[in-house]
Order: structure tokens, then sequence, then C-alpha cells
């Protein structure tokens, strides 16, 4: 199993989650978080005054796989959120040893 962490605009988030839906991806984590990179912020102006804001709002999107799904998701995440311009975001790749429903107590990919 692997876990898909997509940083991505939040203008991005209801298309790529049409997106995942007409894939078969039914569960996600959805959270709002901040973050900078190459973008590297904005400046504002508040009652005539310059100031920067070096922390941008994102969205994070946390998908729990089957090893044979994740290259499949990765390329429709992109081909979604993709703007061409900096601060598209970034999607990172973790190996996850085990997941386990709750409700049942079932382990592995029958938890997913």
């Amino acid at each position: 199993m692997k876990k898909i962490e997509a940083i991505i605009r939040p203008s991005k988030l209801e298309q790529v989650k049409q997106a995942l839906d007409e894939y078969g991806i039914k569960g996600m984590t959805v959270t709002q978080v901040m973050g900078c990179g190459k973008q590297k912020g904005r400046v504002n102006v508040y009652r005539g005054q310059e100031y920067t804001i070096n922390l941008l709002p994102k969205i994070k999107v946390e998908i729990i796989l089957r090893d044979n799904r994740v290259d499949e998701v990765v390329e429709l995440i992109i081909e979604t959120a993709r703007t061409g311009e900096v601060g598209d975001g970034k999607i990172f790749i973790y190996p996850v040893e085990n997941a386990i429903r709750i409700r049942t107590g079932e382990s592995g990919d029958e938890a997913l």
C-alpha cells in the first residue's frame, strides 16, 4: 500500500475530487494547509501599507491505495491540478505498512 499526499491550489480541489471520484477513488482526507515554496508568497496592501504574506493557502489531499493504482492516480492528479504556473503544488508518495478498518477489524488491502 502507498499513501499519496498531494498539495494543490484550493481552486483545483473540486476538479481533483471529481476526477478521483470518476476513477473510482471514494476515500480521501482533505485538509486546509498553509505553505510556501518557489511561489514565495505575495504582497498585499492594507490601509495603504504593503505587507508580505509568505505562507499561502493550499489544500492537502491524502489517499491510501494499493500499489498497482499509484501511477495512474498520480498522473490523474497532475493532469487535473496543473495550471502551468508556479505554485501548482507537489505530490509525495509514502509506503504504508498497514491499514485497519476500526468497524470490522479488517486489515491490509481489505481495509481499503
